[in-house]
């Protein structure tokens, strides 16, 4: 028998699907969950304890400490970009830069961080780049092109680094405005242009020690894709008792 311990303070996710893997790698292994997805954990924190033939526990063991401690991380640093803008509107967010075959699992995780979930592939929403507009022309006749595609219901946003394009683009009919890699001086500007009139979504290089100001311009959004790409682990483990 052996126990899934936290070694540091975090958030939990991940914890059913690392305990799926016992089970499949063993039918006959026990599990018991002793917190829930998105606790709050301290050093020492026991989160499950797993019972059965000491092979099935070290065969499994590996690929659901993996799993566990790498959704526990994107849990963890989305709850400090929350903390960090509390009081503010803005809403902390994930984008598509997830590890391969892992999207669902990582979204999930931001979730029990406390964050939002962008759109989960190309299906569900229009995104325009800088690439889609250097193929249409200009911004707002990508969003043009876009609408007239998808039609009322899909949510079209387009991707601008410069407030000049703003007005344009809420004109054609875009739903949400991506601010890339603007200063906040420049961020504050566009919310007092945009008024309302869509949403707004800060991206592009943004940390815990600049999220606040970003938070503190207006913006409805604010997108980071390392929450899920590069989230550093949650030091988990598995203790075995005598």
């Amino acid at each position: 028998m052996g126990a899934l311990v936290a070694r540091e303070a975090g958030f939990i996710a991940g914890l059913d699907v690392a305990l799926r893997v016992f089970t499949l790698v063993d039918p006959e292994v026990e599990v018991t969950r002793i917190v829930t997805h998105g606790s709050r954990v301290e050093p020492g924190h026991d989160l499950a304890v797993v019972a059965g033939p000491a092979r099935s526990l070290l065969a499994a063991e590996r690929l659901a400490l993996n799993l566990l401690g790498q959704l526990s991380g994107v849990a963890t640093s989305t709850r400090a970009l929350v903390d960090r803008v509390a009081g503010t509107k803005a809403t902390i967010i994930d984008t598509r830069k997830t590890v391969p075959g892992m999207r669902s699992l990582q979204k999930a995780a931001v979730l029990a961080g406390g964050g939002g979930n962008h759109r989960m592939g190309l299906y569900d929403a229009v995104l325009i780049k800088d690439n889609h507009i250097a193929a249409a022309g200009s911004a707002a006749a990508a969003v043009t092109s876009a609408r007239a595609y998808v039609g009322p219901d899909t949510k079209v946003e387009v991707e601008i680094d410069s407030v000049d394009d703003l007005d344009a683009v809420i004109d054609a009919g875009a739903d949400i405005v991506m601010l890339d890699n603007m200063d906040p001086e420049t961020m504050r500007a566009a919310v007092e242009l945009a008024a309302g009139r869509c949403v707004l979504e800060a991206s592009g290089g943004i940390t815990l020690e600049t999220v606040r100001a970003v938070a503190e311009t207006g913006v409805d959004w604010i997108s980071v894709g390392w929450i899920t790409h590069s989230a550093p682990a949650l030091d988990v483990a598995l203790d075995f008792e005598a």
